[in-house]
């Protein structure tokens, strides 16, 4: 809502108010136009097992398919594409392959089976198989693979002042919960994982939601600057 707007509303009100309403009425308006308000709360974790910057920048990294929890089966492209679009900003001198990138040389390579596979035994065992993760990595043309894994996110808002019915000030809400593990194509190890759950929340007089690429592109930027 525009500040035009409101200041239409709040006159159409105005006929209406007490005379004690009005100078409060003035005040709401200036708090909900002149300020937002953003909280974010972070809870990040990491372990770095065997991953070297040299490595990184020597070998590149590139980015093989999320998972995710069931029903946001549309979101891993997006979720993907943010964060190597954040790592490519963060870490300049790093070769990152994107998402659409492997997944090409995959199927260039004929090899969408196996690949199809190795996240089938991935769902049961939580291991990618050592084979299947080298022609991957060598396909792409680097050594390490980027696996992110999506485990909630959700949106809401909240009203925080109003009055006459007339809703001024909303609190706009995201949670978000996202692991990242890194994969070495040399010898199948897990070489580097973090986990991150995120609280954003936004006080707001507009309608515009806290968005699933704002939080994502909020966490990438937090585990990505863990990484060596």
């Amino acid at each position: 809502m525009t500040k035009e707007n409101i200041l239409l509303r709040v006159k159409l009100r105005f006929n209406s108010c007490h005379s004690w309403a009005v100078p409060l009425l003035l005040v709401l308006l200036t708090v909900s136009t002149g300020c937002a308000r953003n909280e974010i709360h972070a809870s990040v974790k990491f372990e770095n097992i065997a991953l070297s910057a040299e490595g990184l920048e020597t070998f590149g990294i590139g980015f093989i398919t999320p998972s995710t929890v069931t029903g946001r089966e549309q979101d891993i492209q997006s979720l993907a594409f943010i964060f190597a679009r954040v790592m490519e900003d963060r870490r300049s001198n790093m070769r990152v392959i994107s998402l659409p990138e492997t997944l090409s040389a995959i199927n260039r390579a004929d090899l969408a089976d196996e690949y199809k596979q190795m996240y089938i035994d991935y769902s049961d065992t939580g291991i990618f198989k050592q084979s299947s993760l080298s022609k991957v990595g060598e396909v792409s043309g680097v050594r390490y693979l980027a696996q992110l894994k999506l485990s909630g996110f959700t949106q809401g808002s909240r009203g925080r002042f109003g009055m006459l019915g007339w809703r001024m000030i909303q609190t706009k809400e995201a949670n978000i919960r996202l692991f990242l593990q890194i994969w070495d194509t040399q010898n199948g190890a897990i070489v580097w994982e973090g986990t991150e759950e995120l609280n954003y929340a936004s006080d707001t007089s507009t309608e515009k939601p806290v968005t699933f690429q704002l939080v994502v592109e909020e966490v990438a930027r937090n585990l990505i600057d863990k990484l060596p």
